[in-house]
């Protein structure tokens, strides 16, 4: 699940987490003890090789006790390697380049921005993990293999995934409307008007995060305008005030413009964050019927609820745009070295392995981009259904904001962020495309 950017903190806390952060990161260097690494295989435990392996990631808390048991199943086949896991939580992106800079990173990093991989690819901070390509391609579809490459070179494994091109809905209230989950925009668009005319509005708009409204966007644009403008306006090699772009705004403005069926209106829009999104749409009395956000809506589901999955809320897949391909939007966690060893080679190759990947299934709060999990590994179908169509989609795409700089794509009150809050505000796609462009040149100097 993408974690929204909060304000920093004060200078002296930053600089207490990232002392404590690089002292745990210096005590944990790789060791190049051991044999040649192999592959992780489903067979016997190998003690050939050995070695210490160290990796920080943003899983703290729940996730990273589930990645724990990840790294039990490693141990249980590579007994003589030790790995030293270090949680950064958000401070990973300056905590990573500040090891980088002192000269002393992990052995291996999961990075949910692709933007931040990019550039320690371009300073030469990563190694190809080319050796386990193998491995991956047997494993993941070839937008997901493509996806952890930079310039042609595979540096990253998508171990963690997130399918933001859902839409969660209410069934009872759907059921009162007299109308099923839609299949096309079009459809989507009669639907929204029936549940108006019904007497409940059709939409929650989270608009105080502004990612919401972001993700929104990206997937009416990718489905829209295809996967190659969203790579060429991702890359910023088209303008934001490209026609595609303007057609893609007017198309969102078809919900966001609809007024009337937005839960508590622009207003209540705009102090609506995701969490209560969420809340205002299911239990025992919904102001909305649609929550239009990726697999992880119901993990913000009020804990006390006791609601039923597929009897209290069910979920569908964002509306298609014509004839286009199968598209998903989202995000991940993809894994990088920073430095080569023989025990850090054969923890990516496990990583790569559906049964790692089934260990953090079976626990919940998971999706993997791995095509060959075990399906009945998930723990209800909604999950798996949403996991299986991140996994197999014909077309994946990276949140588009997740790529561009963050001063443009993920700060709290500029950027695109503000742009798609305005744009809520008062839904102009030529204006917007205008602000949008503007910043985006900015962000780009």
């Amino acid at each position: 699940m993408r974690r929204p950017h909060g304000h920093p903190g004060r200078l002296l806390t930053l600089l207490v987490a990232l002392v404590a952060a690089l002292a745990l990161l210096a005590g944990c260097g790789g060791d190049d003890d051991g044999g040649d690494s192999g592959g992780a295989s489903t067979g016997a435990a190998d003690t050939n090789v050995k070695g210490t392996v160290s990796m920080t990631a943003v899983w703290s808390g729940d996730e990273e006790a589930k990645f724990q048991k990840v790294l039990d199943g490693f141990k249980d086949r590579y007994p003589n390697v030790t790995v030293r896991y270090t949680s950064a939580g958000d401070q990973l992106p300056t905590v990573l380049s500040t090891a980088v800079e002192g000269g002393n990173p992990p052995d291996l990093a999961a990075v949910p921005q692709p933007g931040l991989v990019k550039g320690f690819a371009a300073r030469g901070a990563l190694k190809p993990i080319d050796f386990a390509e193998g491995t991956i391609t047997e494993n993941y579809s070839q937008g997901w293999v493509d996806q952890g490459k930079v310039d042609g070179t595979l540096y990253g494994l998508y171990f963690k995934g997130a399918n933001k091109s859902t839409v969660w809905f209410n069934p009872r209230l759907f059921e009162d409307a007299g109308v099923e989950p839609p299949t096309s925009w079009e459809e989507f668009l009669q639907v929204a008007d029936t549940l108006k005319d019904s007497g409940v509005p059709a939409y929650s708009i989270a608009g105080a995060d502004g990612w919401t409204l972001t993700d929104l966007f990206e997937n009416i644009y990718l489905r829209s305008a295809g996967p190659e403008k969203y790579d060429q306006l991702a890359a910023h090699e088209i303008p934001w005030t490209d026609p595609s772009v303007i057609n893609a705004l007017t198309l969102m403005k078809d919900v966001l413009g609809d007024r009337q069926n937005i839960a508590g209106g622009i207003d209540g829009a705009l102090q609506t964050e995701f969490p209560t999104s969420v809340a205002q749409t299911f239990g025992d009395d919904p102001k909305a019927a649609m929550v239009l956000e990726g697999d992880f809506v119901p993990t913000a589901l009020p804990a006390d609820s006791n609601l039923v999955a597929g009897e209290d809320y069910d979920v569908f897949d964002f509306p298609a745009f014509g004839e286009a391909p199968d598209a998903v939007m989202g995000a991940g966690d993809q894994i990088v070295m920073f430095r080569d060893s023989p025990a850090a080679r054969a923890l990516v190759e496990y990583l790569a392995t559906p049964e790692a990947a089934e260990i953090w299934v079976e626990q919940g709060g998971f999706s993997s981009p791995n095509k060959n999990v075990d399906e009945g590994a998930y723990q209800d179908d909604l999950t798996r259904q949403t996991a299986t169509a991140l996994a197999e989609a014909e077309t994946f795409r990276f949140d588009m904001s997740d790529l561009q700089p963050a001063a443009f794509g993920a700060t709290v009150g500029q950027g695109m962020w503000k742009d798609f809050q305005d744009f809520l505000r008062n839904p102009d796609p030529k204006a917007t495309a205008q602000r949008l462009e503007r910043d985006a040149a900015r962000a780009y100097r």
